[in-house]
């Protein structure tokens, strides 16, 4: 079963959203702190919903030192703060989505049914990775579509491996030339741009699951298929 772990500091909307989200088959936990988050987070859990402004450590914060220790599980920030910066800090410190308060219970299901699909990577073995008919063979180095070879170049396929394989958040333009590009200066934003139009047009239908957050980046979105 699912597990969520739900850090809020005011009681009653953990109650409502503890009780929604167990009516939808998922186990939920919850801390009123992320202090008491910390104590209670385990490897076992698929997505937290985290609140911004806490006694202590805040949600920020305690986002930060999740992914400063390697751990990239799912976060949903839930908050009464939602202007331009404030989405902008949630996802530079490794949030997956950011959902204001006052919010619909339904939004906030829909968010985390999102989120869940999108961490389920159908994995043969460890060399091999499966999405209905869009295979990706690590081995091999090869990307196929109903068995029908893809041919895309080695910065094509690093590019498309990388998003596949972090589709658990949305990834920087920054991000992407560092990594893909890391030995190559002089390579600019427009570049990774270019890339994603041509590897969207040779995935025909699947093309789509490379999706554009404005303004943040781009990330493999499990979900539009």
């Amino acid at each position: 079963m699912t597990k969520i772990l739900i850090v809020d500091d005011d009681e009653l909307i953990r109650e409502v959203l503890e009780f929604n989200l167990a009516n939808e088959g998922y186990s939920i936990s919850s801390a009123d702190s992320a202090e008491e988050a910390i104590k209670k987070l385990s490897s076992d859990f698929s997505l937290i919903l985290l609140d911004i402004m806490m006694g202590g450590m805040s949600g920020y914060k305690f986002a930060e030192e999740l992914r400063k220790k390697g751990n990239q599980i799912p976060i949903i920030f839930l908050t009464a703060k939602d202007t331009e910066n404030d989405m902008l800090t949630g996802f530079s410190v490794g949030g997956d989505d950011y959902i204001a308060k006052p919010f619909s219970i339904k939004e906030v299901i829909a968010r985390v049914k999102a989120i869940i699909k999108r961490q389920k990577i159908n994995s043969v073995d460890d060399n091999k990775l499966i999405f209905n008919d869009l295979i990706i063979d690590v081995n091999a180095k090869e990307v196929s579509i109903k068995s029908k070879k893809i041919e895309l170049t080695k910065t094509e396929y690093k590019l498309l491996l990388f998003l596949i394989k972090n589709s658990n958040r949305v990834i920087s333009r920054e991000e992407l030339i560092n990594t893909i590009w890391e030995e190559t200066p002089y390579i600019t934003e427009r570049t990774v741009d270019v890339h994603i139009t041509r590897i969207r047009k040779k995935l025909e239908n699947y093309g789509s699951l490379i999706t554009n957050k404005s303004g943040f980046g781009y990330r493999f979105n499990f979900v539009n298929q």
